[in-house]
């Protein structure tokens, strides 16, 4: 008799002075958005939302990437319903937590892993990250992330960025409202560790209610269009234009 797989896990938690700190390490993967790795990361979200001891949540990264966006094998497999849907409720998880959730982007970050740039309460960023919202050279749009990310925007912005799938620097990403606070590659966890030295003199009460405050319109957007923008993407993931770009990309990936 065969023995049942057991899968490694993709994302850790470690609890450490008031500060739970979720880290993404699906390295060969280059932390895609596979349905484990997101099924993991909201389950640990709601662990570290819930410790009474806790009073920040970090989202950081293994390896030399942050996030390379949706697990490409998975959404060229089969159908994205399920997966556009898991996404919608990652953002608004985040956005609704009773924590503030801080980023740490140390990696480049794509696509569907902006929605959890959006989300956040925080974004640090070093200055040598990159970012593309790559879904249109796909086939695609950033359907399920425009929830967190074109609020952050200003609609000129929105537009070349979506439209071009350019890369852009974290400079321009700051300037465009998508990362808080850019620093050199080495001062990243000094100043991660600055802003978490504010957040804990915050009071629980404090925290949660200020944030609820400042997120009452994302989450209200989050509420009213999230069905919208996961039935569009996963129409969009099912086309037969989406299926052959994923396909010729995973092709050019392994050559």
């Amino acid at each position: 008799m065969t023995e049942p797989s057991i899968r490694e896990p993709l994302v850790r938690l470690e609890v450490e002075s008031e500060v739970a700190t979720i880290t993404l390490d699906s390295q060969p993967n280059r932390n895609a958005l596979s349905r484990q790795l997101v099924t993991e990361l909201m389950h640990l979200l709601g662990v570290a939302d819930a410790d009474a001891g806790v009073r920040a949540i970090v989202i950081a990264a293994a390896g030399p990437v942050f996030c390379s966006g949706a697990d490409m094998s998975e959404a060229a497999g089969g159908g994205m319903d399920e997966g556009a849907r898991a996404l919608v409720t990652l953002q608004r998880q985040i956005a609704t937590a009773t924590k503030p959730v801080v980023v740490r982007l140390q990696g480049p970050v794509r696509a569907g892993g902006l929605g959890i740039v959006g989300a956040a309460d925080v974004v640090i960023a070093a200055d040598s990250v990159s970012f593309a919202f790559t879904e249109v050279r796909l086939g695609l749009a950033p359907a399920v992330i425009s929830l967190t990310t074109l609020p952050r925007l200003t609609d000129r912005d929105a537009a070349l960025m979506y439209l071009t799938g350019w890369t852009f620097d974290a400079a321009e990403a700051q300037r465009i409202g998508l990362v808080t606070k850019i620093v050199p590659d080495d001062e990243l966890d000094s100043a991660l560790s600055s802003v978490l030295s504010g957040l804990r003199k915050g009071t629980p009460q404090g925290l949660r209610e200020t944030k609820a405050l400042v997120n009452r319109s994302l989450v209200e957007r989050i509420d009213e269009l999230g069905d919208v923008v996961a039935a569009q993407s996963s129409r969009l993931f099912a086309s037969d234009e989406a299926r052959e770009a994923m396909i010729a990309f995973l092709n050019r990936k392994k050559a």
